[in-house]
């Protein structure tokens, strides 16, 4: 019986890479808290998470058929940036709260890890079913 790497890690693997990119535009949001007119952007991890698990439900695999056709963008790899709406808004309309952006970005990072943690002991078990342990 083959092994798909598609059904063994599910959507794990794309959602590890979603954190991954969440953490780089919340960076972003705490990099900007002084910028005049910065707005701070997020993406809705979870509902791109309940998109992608329904489509993955009902999901069409797509192929090239030629080298020069465009790859198929998913929603993990382009996630629709929002704008946050601040608690405080600032008189030189910026919106990024220093706190709410730190505690954001520490939330990501402990489920960037748990991701992480998941994903390496679903390959520590395909590493123990293939070695026959």
């Amino acid at each position: 019986m083959p092994i798909s790497f598609e059904t063994a890690f599910s959507i794990h693997d794309d959602a590890l890479l979603l954190r991954g990119r969440r953490a780089s535009i919340l960076a972003s949001n705490i990099a900007n808290v002084d910028t005049p007119n910065y707005k701070a952007r997020d993406i809705d991890f979870g509902a791109i998470l309940r998109s992608a698990s329904a489509h993955q439900q009902d999901s069409v695999t797509l192929t090239s058929t030629h080298r020069n056709h465009i790859a198929p963008q998913s929603s993990f790899t382009q996630p629709a940036l929002m704008y946050r709406n601040p608690l405080h808004p600032a008189l030189d309309g910026n919106s990024v709260d220093a706190h709410v952006e730190q505690a954001k970005f520490a939330e990501n990072a402990m489920l960037y890890q748990a991701s992480f943690t998941f994903l390496n002991g679903k390959v520590n078990g395909l590493m123990k079913a293939l070695r026959g342990e």
